[in-house]
C-alpha cells in the first residue's frame, strides 16, 4: 500500500523543537515596568504528558511560540492567558494584539527564551502559557460539516504534519479535525507553530477509539472518504458529498486495515509524476483544494 510519505511537493521548512532545556536552567525574563510576577515554569515541557483531554480536566501548562500562533492565540477571546513572555522586537510586533486584549506581559530575551525551549526552536521572541481550547464533540463538527468537510486523522504523531494540515484546513474552510487521544501530538508547541495561528480556527476533536467514531460520524450523516495510494478510484473522479469526512493515514502505514473497512469508500490522488505518493499534509492539501473547488462549482 502506497502511503501520503514520499517527497513533499510542496515542502514547508520546518525546524524541530528541542525536548527543552538542560536540568537547573530556568527562564528568567528581564523585568521591565510592564512586567507580572515571574511564573514558575517546569524544566522540560517537551517531556510533560501528552494533553489532550478537555479543558474543565486538565492540568498541564500549553506552551504557543511564534509571532503567528501567539498573535491568533492572543486574538481568539476563548484563549485564557496565563503568562506571557516577550522580547522588545516581539512585544513591538505583537502590540496591536496585545492593545487590544489589555494584556500585561513580561519581557525577556532571545537568550532566555532559548534557554527554555531549545536553541533549535523557532519561537520568534514569544512564548506564551496558556490553557488548552474547550473541545468540540463529533456532534458539533457534523452539524458545521454542511458543504465543509472534517478532516480525520488515523494516527498521525509527527506534529509539524499535524500543524500543517491544520493550516490547510484553515485555508480551505475545513469544518474541524478528528484525531485520536492517543497517537497523536499535543495540542501545542511544534504543533501550533506550524499550524501559524490554525489552531484557533478549526476545532479538534480528540476521540477514544478511531473507528467507533467513524461510525458515529456516519451515524450523523457524513460520507467517509479514506486517502488510500492502491485505492482504484480517483479522488478527483468521484462525485463529492456536500457532507464528507476525509481520512488520511500515518506516515509509512498509511490508514490501518480497521479504519480502512471502517471507510464508505477508498480513493486515491491522481498523479503523473515518477512519485507516486505525497507526503500526508501535501495530501490533505491537495484534497482539501479539490473540496473546495467543487464547492465552487457547485455553487455556480
Amino acid at each position: 500500500m502506497h502511503a501520503y510519505m514520499v517527497k513533499a511537493l510542496f515542502p514547508v521548512n520546518h525546524k524541530p523543537a528541542s525536548v527543552g532545556e538542560p536540568a537547573g536552567h530556568s527562564l528568567r525574563p528581564s523585568v521591565s515596568a510592564n512586567t507580572r510576577a515571574p511564573l514558575d515554569m517546569p524544566d522540560r515541557p517537551q517531556h510533560r504528558p501528552p494533553r489532550h483531554g478537555r479543558a474543565s480536566t486538565e492540568d498541564r501548562q500549553t506552551l504557543i511560540f511564534g509571532i503567528h500562533a501567539v498573535e491568533a492565540a492572543l486574538a481568539n477571546p476563548r484563549r485564557t492567558v496565563r503568562h506571557l513572555w516577550l522580547t522588545d522586537n516581539a512585544e513591538n510586533r505583537l502590540r496591536p494584539a496585545l492593545t487590544a486584549r489589555q494584556l500585561a506581559h513580561e519581557r525577556t530575551s532571545p537568550r532566555d527564551l532559548d534557554r527554555r525551549l531549545g536553541a533549535d526552536t523557532v519561537h520568534q521572541g514569544a512564548l506564551l502559557e496558556t490553557d488548552p481550547l474547550p473541545e468540540p464533540d463529533l456532534a458539533m463538527l457534523a452539524e458545521a460539516a454542511a458543504g465543509r468537510p472534517i478532516v480525520v486523522l488515523d494516527q498521525v504523531t509527527d506534529p509539524h504534519n499535524v500543524g500543517a494540515i491544520l493550516r490547510s484546513a484553515a485555508v480551505f474552510g475545513a469544518a474541524g479535525l478528528v484525531m485520536t487521544r492517543r497517537h497523536s501530538p499535543p495540542l501545542d508547541g511544534a504543533l501550533a507553530k506550524s499550524a501559524s495561528g490554525a489552531l484557533e480556527h478549526v476545532p479538534v476533536a480528540l476521540v477514544q477509539n478511531l473507528a467507533r467514531a467513524l461510525a458515529e460520524i456516519k451515524e450523523l450523516g457524513l460520507i467517509v472518504i479514506g486517502l488510500d495510494g492502491e485505492a482504484p478510484d480517483q479522488l478527483e473522479a468521484i462525485n463529492w458529498p456536500e457532507r464528507a469526512a476525509l481520512v488520511l493515514g500515518a506516515e509509512g502505514k498509511g490508514l490501518r486495515q480497521l479504519t480502512r473497512d471502517s471507510c464508505d469508500r477508498l480513493a486515491r490522488i491522481a498523479t503523473d509524476g515518477p512519485l507516486a505518493s505525497l507526503n500526508v499534509s501535501n495530501a490533505a492539501a491537495v484534497a482539501l483544494h479539490l473540496g473546495t473547488m467543487r464547492r465552487m462549482q457547485a455553487r455556480g
